[in-house]
């Protein structure tokens, strides 16, 4: 058959891309939203001095996530992905409504909880239509919008949160502004391509043909169609059991993809996330600059993996960005070090902070949520995503939980030697297990990874 040299063009696909990252923009903002106005919230609906109702402000959210993530897997492969985005962007408005409107603490949770269940959904749903919808030669780079959307909403949210202290009640106008980007999404996706794949695995060959037409261009959408048609069958009218998922022939790649998902959380990135406002402060830097230097840092790393992404490879990415979170850790397992004078040590721990927020927006950030939904098949690919990412949630919440505890318990330098450790461990499980999709089709990889039925 012939097939068109050339790459397709990227004009195509990027403004489909570009709305579906709005849900990642947004899961950034409300992630970030309650860190600046948290005190005068409190103050406002009256807990101030809760400490567990703070906490609860905070949390809740994760738990929202959670849900969220656990369904998305279900809502994704029977209402579509285009339909997906709507659903996750429903809950976010009504959520970010109630926060902003109500008077007590009650209602504040019950809005945090509905935006939660939206962010859980958002980011797996992303992930999966990204890698459906773009060309190979492109599906890394606009992977790495994911981690630079959530980056910029995370700066956004900080940035909006600067006159919470100066305009009284300005904590609800930072709800209110979600609801924009969450109505552009909702209202966006109509006008977007659904994911080819999804088409063809309802049986919808012919829409699945018009819409390659749309990402792709007329000269593709024979070949695109003949890699689909090698491994999934239209019409597949049998659901995914979730026996599926953990046994059999797809068992080594789910495998792989939540250990990947457990390791990066297990490598203590929210813990410097959640945490580094103390570090900083001890080293005398104020609280509004060290999230500054947090966010400068991990938007530059983000960048640099998108262009490197489909360079140098996600597993190359991945190997690099471990390895030099190992030797950030180390530089704080030093700073730590009684024979280490005061400024030196403040050096290093504030140095080597930065360093692990930069190595990890390089590859342990981006490339999971990359190479989970180019690593599993068609069939079972939404599910194990929604499967994958509650392990992320899980292991998050019990990070920020446990974090300040075992701080106190084991004290900084044991808490860095065992995060420097398991970032060790992931470079050893990078090596053996990950196989670098960089270039191919989707199809091209489940042969690569699956043995056969």
């Amino acid at each position: 058959m012939d097939v068109e040299t050339t790459n397709p063009s990227w004009l195509l696909s990027f403004p489909h891309v570009v709305v579906a990252t709005i849900s990642s923009l947004l899961f950034g903002y409300h992630l970030g939203v309650v860190n600046e106005p948290l005190e005068s919230i409190s103050i406002d609906l009256g807990f101030r001095g809760n400490t567990l109702a703070e906490g609860l402000v905070v949390s809740t959210c994760l738990g929202g996530a959670f849900i969220g993530s656990l369904f998305s897997g279900w809502i994704a492969d029977s209402a579509g992905r285009r339909r997906a985005f709507q659903l996750c962007a429903l809950p976010m408005i009504i959520g970010a409504a109630t926060s902003a409107t109500t008077r007590t603490l009650a209602g504040m949770l019950i809005g945090r909880f509905l935006v939660g269940t939206g962010m859980g959904i958002g980011p797996p749903v992303a992930s999966l239509y990204l890698a459906e919808v773009s060309p190979a030669s492109l599906r890394g780079t606009y992977g790495s919008f994911i981690q630079i959307a959530t980056c910029l909403g995370l700066m956004g949210a900080l940035f909006i949160g600067i006159p919470v202290r100066e305009i009284a009640g300005w904590w609800r106008i930072c709800f209110w502004v979600s609801t924009v980007p969450a109505g552009i999404l909702a209202f966006a996706m109509i006008f977007c391509a659904e994911s080819p794949h999804w088409l063809y695995k309802k049986g919808r060959s012919a829409e699945a043909e018009a819409e390659f037409e749309r990402l792709l261009g007329g000269s593709h959408v024979k070949y695109a169609m003949l890699e689909l048609s090698k491994l999934d069958r239209g019409d597949e009218a049998d659901t995914v059991k979730l026996s599926e998922v953990f046994h059999g022939r797809h068992f080594r790649v789910v495998y792989i993809g939540s250990t990947l998902f457990a390791l990066q959380q297990l490598s203590g990135i929210n813990a410097v996330f959640y945490f580094s406002s103390s570090v900083f402060k001890s080293a005398g830097v104020p609280s509004d600059v060290a999230n500054a230097l947090i966010g400068v840092a991990n938007l530059t790393g983000s960048i640099v993996a998108m262009l490197l992404m489909d360079k140098l490879g996600r597993k190359l990415l991945l190997l690099w960005s471990f390895f030099g979170m190992t030797m950030s850790m180390v530089l704080q397992v030093a700073a730590a070090n009684s024979y280490v004078s005061g400024s030196g040590s403040l050096y290093l721990s504030v140095g080597g902070m930065l360093m692990f927020v930069l190595t990890f927006a390089l590859g342990a950030g981006p490339v999971p949520g990359l190479l989970l939904p180019e690593i599993f098949p068609n069939r079972i690919r939404a599910k194990a995503m929604a499967f994958c990412m509650s392990v992320h949630w899980v292991i998050n919440f019990f990070v920020g939980l446990l974090f300040l505890r075992l701080l106190e318990q084991l004290g900084p330098q044991l808490l860095y030697s065992i995060f420097a450790s398991v970032c060790m461990m992931a470079v050893i499980f990078v090596k053996k297990n990950v196989m670098e999709t960089k270039g191919k089709s989707l199809q091209e990889i489940e042969i690569a990874l699956l043995p056969p039925e």
